[in-house]
């Protein structure tokens, strides 16, 4: 931990950008035992060959390691699938879309809707929010007797 709060990562992204993330304290740990004896500068995951993974390293790895997964059998599991389903499970988990944002390393709203997809549950959950008062009869006029008389009489 650093100065009492998560110990952090740097990311590296498309277009050479640069962002922070908090790791959690158990994943602090496995890392730290990885990096030992590194310099701080070296890179943390190295491929058979000592080398750090390429973009297409980590793409091959994450489909290796979906295609050992039965449930995952005939299944497309990239990278970004990943991301984007971290990003629903951080909006399922009541985070707010802007930290997502920031999560995600993106400049504009727009460009994390695309991840924030909703599912039932938000949708229930919302509905709730929003519950309406019991409805009552579809033509409530015909429940008033003076009016009624009063139509009968012309």
């Amino acid at each position: 931990m650093i100065n009492g709060q998560h110990a952090l990562v740097t990311l590296h992204g498309k277009g050479r950008k640069r962002r922070q993330c908090p790791l959690w304290p158990w994943t602090e740990g496995v890392l730290a035992e990885l990096v030992k004896g590194r310099s701080a500068n070296d890179a943390v995951f190295l491929s058979r060959y000592q080398r750090p993974y390429t973009r297409f390293g980590i793409y091959r790895l994450v489909e290796r390691c979906a295609a050992r997964v039965p449930a995952l059998e005939g299944r497309s599991v990239t990278p970004h699938i990943v991301r984007h389903s971290s990003a629903c499970h951080l909006l399922q988990s009541r985070v707010d879309i802007n930290t997502i944002r920031a999560w995600l390393g993106h400049v504009s709203l727009e460009t994390t809707n695309i991840y924030a997809e909703i599912d039932l549950g938000m949708k229930a959950r919302a509905m709730a929010l929003c519950d309406a008062a019991e409805p009552g009869p579809d033509r409530p006029w015909k429940e008033d007797k003076g009016l009624m008389a009063f139509l009968d009489e012309l």
